[in-house]
């Protein structure tokens, strides 16, 4: 069904005049990507929120400002907006918009799109609409704190003077997309402000528009005829849903697909021995933890998470079923952020683990419950523990759930130790700091389960404090110690075991260049791609 799909593009493409190679190779100015995109639920850049309709926003929608996909290190950079200046208070930031960029309505972008957009943002409160509304934006006071004042002018009001890293940060996130607002209200049904369209049509002013989306099944995407930055050599890109890796494989290796993103560590090797083929590794966001419920008496004393963390072999699971996909890590902050930690204090040693376990109100250690949902790579984490762990004398059942099973017990602090995963929501160090260590209100009626501090029933008041000054904080080099020392003293005294960091390792044709999935801080860029 897939394969007929791209033949029919192909079929289609050549009928037009568009040059093709032979069968079993991808035409030289279209990109075919084997990825799982099942999770795409909405374009709308107010409301999506899954890692596959990112991808598709990326390139879809221009932001305010945005970051460069050949030098992400360089953090966010002019985008629609060419310049801002802040005010002396720091409470108002003042955004001057680009000349030269057009909607592929044909509309021009200006600071009245800017201003529509984030203000229906707000307006809808969808899912992502913390992500803007963490700055004091609200529905009833957005006519005065997000205004444009002519077509060019763009003031944002904020309810306290935020580092202005952290408000431009989140801008570049998805729901930052700026919304063509000639299309989205002249699609309007019963004031939703173009919502329901825009799950399924794509308004933006990027280097791509979406011409057609089957759900788990494919997204094409042409050409922006009006996109005001360089053309791209990909004027067509296909994203196919090919749930399993070994398909991915198969397809790459007949040159049927150019890119092949969810190979397993198997596919893996298996691809580097075939000619015209290359695996590109791509350090991500995702990190792999595990953290110690502090309602179960045994699991608060600090000698007994310490004994945990040192009867944890790092090195050993990522050298063996994790080879190539993850790489050890063990603070909040993915590598790249600002602030990131790289230190690694605990090593596999189970005769410091057996010291620290004896030091405890509890030298013999006990039952200990591992919740963990039913995916292989979670399955192997949670027995290699159980086989560690259970060599320092601890009794350890694995609680096997699916997602929803896992997570509403995690939620409910219903577990004992939870194995999860966790992504940022967007490219500012708060985004893990604001979760992995804040919890000013631990009581059960406080119902914070977005933090998993909170869901770990870990009281932090102090911490909270500490690291909510850090989103104040506008000298970069302070603001970037100060995630350093928070991260610090979370490796001592937290009840999260953080392990992982994730590696993404992308397959593909060896003439595809510049494909960069986002690294830690955003999403694909298919604009740069050549081959």
């Amino acid at each position: 069904m897939k394969q007929s799909f791209v033949a029919a593009v192909v079929t289609a493409m050549l009928s037009a005049g568009v040059a093709a190679p032979v069968m079993a190779e991808t035409p030289p100015n279209m990109l075919v990507i084997a990825n799982r995109i099942d999770d795409i639920k909405t374009f709308d850049p107010a409301e999506s929120f899954e890692f596959a309709g990112a991808d598709v926003s990326r390139n879809v929608y221009n932001k305010l400002v945005n970051f460069d996909p050949l030098d992400l290190d360089a953090g966010y950079q002019p985008d629609l907006a060419e310049s801002w200046d802040i005010s002396e208070d720091g409470k108002t930031i003042t955004f001057t918009m680009a000349d030269g960029h057009v909607f592929a309505s044909g509309n021009p972008v200006t600071a009245k799109d800017a201003e529509f957009s984030l203000r229906r943002a707000v307006l809808l409160n969808k899912t992502p609409s913390f992500i803007l509304t963490q700055f004091g934006f609200t529905a009833e006071n957005v006519e005065q704190t997000i205004v444009a004042t002519d077509d060019k002018t763009l003031v944002l009001t904020l309810d306290k003077p935020y580092a202005v890293s952290f408000v431009l940060n989140c801008l570049t996130a998805t729901i930052g997309g700026i919304v063509d607002m000639k299309t989205a209200m002249a699609n309007e049904v019963d004031g939703d402000m173009g919502n329901a369209w825009l799950r399924t049509n794509t308004a933006g002013s990027g280097p791509y528009k979406v011409v057609d989306w089957k759900p788990n099944e494919s997204v094409l995407m042409d050409l922006n005829p009006n996109y005001g930055g360089e053309k791209p050599a990909m004027e067509r890109v296909i994203v196919q849903h090919i749930q399993e890796s070994a398909t991915q494989r198969l397809q790459l290796e007949r040159g049927d697909i150019d890119v092949a993103r969810n190979l397993s560590p198997e596919d893996v090797a298996g691809l580097e021995k075939v000619d015209g083929v290359k695996i590109v590794d791509e350090l991500r966001g995702r990190l792999m933890y595990f953290s110690a419920n502090q309602k179960n008496e045994m699991l608060s004393d600090p000698k007994v998470l310490e004994a945990l963390k040192f009867a944890t072999d790092y090195e050993g699971m990522s050298g063996s079923f994790l080879k190539g996909q993850y790489t050890v890590h063990q603070a909040f902050l993915p590598l790249t952020f600002l602030g990131a930690l790289e230190d690694k204090p605990f090593s596999y040693d189970i005769e410091t683990a057996k010291a620290a376990l004896a030091e405890s109100a509890f030298p013999e250690c006990g039952p200990i419950k591992i919740s963990v949902r039913d995916a292989q790579e979670r399955l192997d984490i949670a027995q290699s523990l159980q086989n560690t762990w259970g060599m320092i004398g601890c009794e350890v059942e694995l609680v096997v759930g699916t997602g929803a099973q896992t997570l509403d017990r995690y939620r409910a602090r219903e577990h004992d130790i939870y194995l999860g995963a966790w992504g940022p929501d967007y490219p500012d160090p708060n985004t893990n700091a604001g979760t992995f260590a804040v919890n000013p209100d631990n009581s059960d009626a406080a119902g914070a389960t977005g933090l998993l501090a909170w869901r770990n029933a870990w009281g932090i008041p102090e911490m909270s404090e500490q690291t909510l000054a850090a989103v104040v904080e506008n000298d970069t080099d302070k603001r970037r110690e100060m995630y350093l020392a928070l991260q610090a003293e979370h490796q001592k005294v937290s009840p999260f075991g953080v392990m992982f960091q994730q590696i993404e390792q992308n397959g593909m044709g060896a003439s595809v260049e510049n494909f960069v999935a986002g690294g830690a801080t955003t999403a694909v860029s298919y604009w740069v791609i050549t081959k």
